[in-house]
């Protein structure tokens, strides 16, 4: 990015997207493919992965703040080697790509991770399901893993395969918070130097989130405050339903423009 936004418009989606990433990181992760959406639409798709990238680092640190005795580190072990193939894989695929191609990419990985969450919950539940095996376990957090790392490389968009993953894994409301605050902090430390690498982030870049902090504080605070006291399923609902209207919206742009 070369130069800041223009315009009070654009700076007023910046700091609505600013504050979701508070509260997707800090209370329903859901929502974090609005803020993706938001991005892109006011900066040039490819432009916007990087440009978001440091925005979300700082929403790391405040679900950090928050969760940080709540975690799960063999959990995060087991899926390291794995996030690093993915996110070698995502960078690649950046490298090749135009922004055209990329509003088609992020479009389609947001709705494949869409179809992911849509799929979990309408999926029949085992009444007694055998506990997974060595290999099992394995597998899965391989296939996460570079799930993840791809998905979040090129389009930040990894927290639906996260999601699914840790709620397979049963996890309690806290020790998923805490372990998804980590493994995000890591990770998007990690995608820094090829971000910086692909001329993704700049100086304009950094400045860019020191701007937005209030906002994501702010919605880093509404998140903790409001995730014990809203009934979950319908808002999960709806923001599945906007995230699959945006994604849709951003690669009918592509095709269109």
């Amino acid at each position: 990015m070369t130069a800041l936004p223009d315009g009070a418009a654009a700076w007023a989606m910046l700091a609505l997207a600013a504050v979701l990433v508070g509260v997707a990181k800090t209370g329903f992760s859901g929502m974090g493919s609005l803020p993706i959406l938001l991005f892109a639409t006011v900066l040039p798709a490819k432009e916007s992965t990087g440009a978001l990238l440091p925005v979300l680092i700082l929403a790391d640190l405040f679900a950090i703040r928050f969760y940080s005795r709540h975690v799960e580190w063999r959990v995060l072990a087991r899926l390291a080697p794995w996030v690093v193939v993915g996110t070698v894989m995502g960078a690649v695929v950046l490298w090749f790509v135009d922004d055209t191609l990329m509003r088609l990419v992020i479009g389609a990985v947001l709705l494949a991770m869409l179809a992911i969450q849509v799929w979990n919950r309408l999926r029949p539940k085992a009444i007694d399901p055998k506990p997974p095996s060595g290999l099992a376990r394995r597998s899965a957090a391989a296939g996460a893993g570079v799930a993840a790392g791809a998905t979040t490389m090129m389009a930040n968009a990894a927290g639906p395969v996260m999601v699914l993953y840790l709620m397979l894994s049963g996890f309690p409301k806290l020790r998923f918070l805490g372990t998804m605050a980590w493994f995000f902090f890591a990770v998007n430390l990690f995608k820094v130097p090829f971000s910086w690498g692909l001329g993704l982030i700049s100086w304009h870049t950094l400045l860019m989130a020191v701007i937005l902090i209030p906002a994501v504080a702010v919605g880093a605070l509404v998140g903790r405050a409001v995730v014990h006291r809203v009934n979950q399923r319908q808002f999960e609902l709806a923001t599945l339903v906007l995230s699959g209207a945006g994604a849709g919206l951003l690669m009918l742009s592509a095709l269109t423009g």
